[in-house]
């Protein structure tokens, strides 16, 4: 927490929002991490064994069986489930996160004043 606390605090996040600022990326990045010990234990336990490959694609096929009503969004992005990289989907969250932060920390700033310039 100390170290990506001090990360969040150098964007200049207010002392206020400091703790939800930081906890936000740590749960993402706590979660993820779960997540994919999960997956390891599944795989490996999975009789016969099976590869990740293997696994996203039986995924794949079962969400787009599902009632397309109850289970439209999950149907929308069956595909993708299974050609998606772990890591990127990873990062992109951080981004989100990231963005976010500093998409609040701009909001909350006072406008630039200063001499007009001519262009």
């Amino acid at each position: 927490m100390e170290g990506l606390g001090r990360q969040v605090q150098a964007l200049g996040v207010p002392e206020p929002e400091l703790f939800g600022s930081a906890s936000a990326p740590l749960h993402d990045i706590l979660g993820v991490s779960n997540q994919n010990a999960a997956d390891a234990v599944a795989a490996a336990t999975h009789r016969p064994p099976t590869s990740r490959t293997a696994f996203l694609a039986a995924t794949s096929a079962a969400w787009a069986e599902l009632d397309p009503d109850e289970f439209a969004f999950v149907r929308t992005v069956a595909g993708q489930m299974r050609e998606h990289d772990d890591r990127e989907e990873f990062l992109t969250g951080i981004d989100l996160i990231l963005t976010g932060i500093t998409a609040r920390l701009r909001a909350a700033a006072p406008p630039a004043t200063g001499p007009a310039r001519e262009v």
